[in-house]
């Protein structure tokens, strides 16, 4: 992933902060298959002004530039694509991710852009490349991804550098997808949640334990699904154990079988953050949204980890979900609070596109 200037394929996105990598475009890259030597990894930060970033860019003349689109980058990602297009109108501009995924509900840079590859682009974007760098240009500009088969994915871990493996957060995932159907959360178009190999995966994060790495981000919706390999996976850890060793993962509040307590109980302080999306105590509006949470376990749950381990609670709340109200939200927010997490995150109801605005 170093310098070249005729570089074919850049790349890129915009980060919320430097530490935070970008998982997916290491997906896209591992996926390139023989296009990899002429492909490389360009990250960016909200910080930074789209005219520095478009001329870096173009620094490297490539013929096909590959944007992550999210929403916490989608401004930015636009600024800097019209840019593109003034300076450099030759350059294929394809985006990808979240924001851009869900036709016709699409933000103003889908129209700039000369192809959207809607979904998982780890084969959609090769195939994509390798028909563009033939000449061989698809007429259709909006392009609907399949999901390959967990096994058939070349895995991103080797593509971390080791600058980010010194300075930044390493995200990995063990599973992919979410089995609920929460309106308002994009995890919901999700069909299932499906796992990669355990033994294939332990290896993986080993080989990163090795070359240094101590921050892992989980970013499985739904760590906790699956006991068995979440157990496998603190254990794993737990026989790794360092002073500067950092494990978050996203659980859901109401599925801690005493197996995986136990196993919980035997980490330090300062080593596990747990983040726990209450979203709402209110059952009306868990039915409307068709969430389902379990109040009891969820508050008992909440109180054990606080009370009998070393965990860090980072828990979730949202206002402005369906029927919520001023009174509705109070009575979710005390009874959290009664609850007493390290961190209660405050979340207005974003506008996700792709979900119900009902």
């Amino acid at each position: 992933m170093g310098e070249d200037v005729t570089t074919q394929i850049v790349l890129t996105t915009l980060n919320a902060r430097y530490m935070h990598t970008a998982f997916g475009l290491r997906y896209l890259y591992a996926n390139l298959a023989e296009l990899q030597s002429s492909a490389i990894i360009e990250e960016f930060t909200l910080q930074q002004r789209p005219i520095d970033i478009a001329e870096t860019l173009l620094k490297h003349h490539p013929e096909i530039i590959g944007f992550g689109v999210y929403i916490w980058n989608v401004a930015e990602v636009t600024k800097t694509v019209e840019l593109l297009k003034q300076v450099s109108p030759e350059t294929i501009i394809v985006l990808g991710g979240p924001e851009v995924s869900h036709l016709p509900d699409k933000p103003a840079v889908v129209d700039m852009a000369d192809y959207v590859i809607m979904g998982a682009a780890e084969k959609s974007f090769r195939t994509l490349c390798q028909l563009l760098l033939s000449g061989n240009k698809p007429l259709e500009r909006h392009i609907q991804s399949d999901e390959l088969p967990l096994d058939q994915l070349q895995l991103p871990y080797a593509y971390y550098t080791d600058e980010d493996i010194k300075n930044r957060l390493i995200y990995v995932e063990a599973s992919r997808g979410c089995p609920f159907k929460c309106e308002f959360c994009l995890s919901s178009l999700d069909k299932t949640s499906k796992p990669f190999e355990l033994d294939l995966f332990l290896e993986e994060m080993d080989m990163l334990f090795q070359r240094g790495a101590r921050n892992f981000k989980f970013i499985d919706r739904t760590f906790n699904l699956k006991v068995s390999s979440s157990v496998s996976i603190l254990e794993f850890f737990l026989e790794r154990m360092t002073d500067d060793l950092y494990l978050h993962f996203e659980v859901v509040p109401d599925n801690l079988p005493d197996k995986l307590k136990a196993i919980i109980q035997k980490f330090p302080e300062h080593v596990l953050q747990f983040e726990i999306g209450v979203q709402t105590f209110d059952e009306n509006i868990q039915a409307l949204i068709s969430r389902k949470q379990d109040n009891e376990k969820t508050c008992s749950n909440l109180h054990w980890l606080r009370e009998e381990t070393h965990a860090y609670i980072h828990a979730d709340l949202i206002f402005g979900l369906p029927s919520d109200t001023l009174k509705n939200f109070a009575r979710s927010f005390d009874k959290l609070v009664a609850l007493n997490p390290h961190e209660i995150q405050l979340g207005i109801l974003k506008r996700l596109r792709g979900r119900s605005e009902e």
